[in-house]
């Protein structure tokens, strides 16, 4: 804490960013930095509204910033084995057959090391600046170990995708200040192979822009309910339900209990604010730790609203969506609508 405000500094083995609102507390960090090791070589700084750092390109523009990883993008394409034109054309990341087994042929050593390759330049891409790949990218970790030939295409529909948005970034945005955070929390009822669910989520600023986390994966449970299996959603995102206000005040600001929880299903959000009393046959076995949510209702820190599944963006991160609600929900995840 520097005159009451946190400075902030990011380390990646010698690549550092730092972040204070007063900039000489920057100056004062340089010139430390260069006493310190600048016997070594000299220690540059880059100041202004554009920074390079890990990859990614930010760039500040008012109350937005754009996360830029179109090099890297460009990258991954020149690397990759299949090469694509013009006319290759897909209208989503993912199919419909996303979580669907490969029972096909295992691909070689050379291509099985390919393939574990780009999922993890993938996975790195998509945590970044690059969510609206992250359903399918959740998929692929799964199967790096013994990847088939379906599973090869649909790594090589993923790298059409981007072929074809290549130049898109990230917007993320607060016009009105950050004041508090929403979360889209869904579920997608037994849909792996081992009839396990899979969780996803979004947390946007309120009245922004883009996803600012994006949580797409497997339950680690199975469920006999889709309503057991968005509480177990919940259940999985609530650390980082938490953790987001806690880090926020750290940075000077104080979100309160100004954190919302959008819901689609109404039967558990009953289950979220009364606990146990809500309990039916199907649920009432559950484990009191899937409850723990109704506590922190009542204690005020978070809130769950319900939210129509037309609107439910979290729904993005569990399925391969396609037609007029993928385009909607992913333009609100890559920051070109507000949510």
């Amino acid at each position: 804490m520097i005159n009451g405000k946190q400075q902030t500094i990011r380390f990646h083995v010698d690549d550092v960013m730092s972040s204070h609102v007063d900039p000489k507390v920057n100056d004062e960090f340089l010139d430390w930095l260069n006493r310190k090791y600048g016997k070594y070589g000299a220690v540059k700084a880059t100041r202004g509204k554009v920074h390079d750092y890990l990859g990614m390109t930010f760039e500040f523009e008012g109350t937005k910033v754009k996360v830029n990883m179109i090099d890297y993008v460009k990258e991954m394409l020149r690397e990759f084995p299949v090469k694509f034109n013009k006319n290759s054309i897909v209208t989503s990341p993912a199919g419909v057959d996303l979580f669907s087994p490969d029972n096909s042929k295992k691909l070689d050593e050379k291509e099985r090391e390919t393939f574990h390759r780009m999922t993890a330049k993938a996975l790195f891409l998509c945590k970044r600046a690059r969510p609206d790949i992250q359903p399918i990218v959740a998929v692929l970790c799964t199967r790096v170990k013994k990847p088939g030939v379906k599973d090869w295409n649909k790594l090589v529909r993923m790298m059409k995708h981007l072929h074809n948005t290549v130049d898109d970034v990230l917007v993320l945005s607060a016009e009105n200040g950050i004041y508090g955070v929403d979360w889209m929390i869904d579920a997608a009822f037994a849909v792996h192979p081992d009839f396990r669910s899979h969780t996803g989520a979004t947390m946007s600023f309120k009245e922004g822009t883009g996803a600012v986390i994006g949580i797409s994966a497997k339950q680690k449970l199975n469920t006999n309910s889709s309503t057991t299996a968005e509480l177990v959603a919940v259940d999985q995102v609530m650390p980082m339900v938490q953790w987001v206000p806690l880090f926020m005040e750290s940075q000077g600001y104080d979100l309160g209990s100004n954190s919302t929880i959008y819901q689609d299903n109404k039967s558990a959000i009953l289950l979220e604010k009364n606990g146990k009393s809500s309990s039916g046959k199907r649920t009432r076995a559950l484990n009191i730790r899937y409850f723990f949510i109704t506590d922190q209702v009542k204690r005020g820190t978070v809130e769950i609203k319900y939210c129509p599944t037309d609107d439910m963006v979290g729904d993005y991160m569990t399925k391969g969506l396609q037609g007029v609600k993928y385009n909607k929900f992913r333009n609100k995840i890559m920051g070109k609508e507000k949510f």
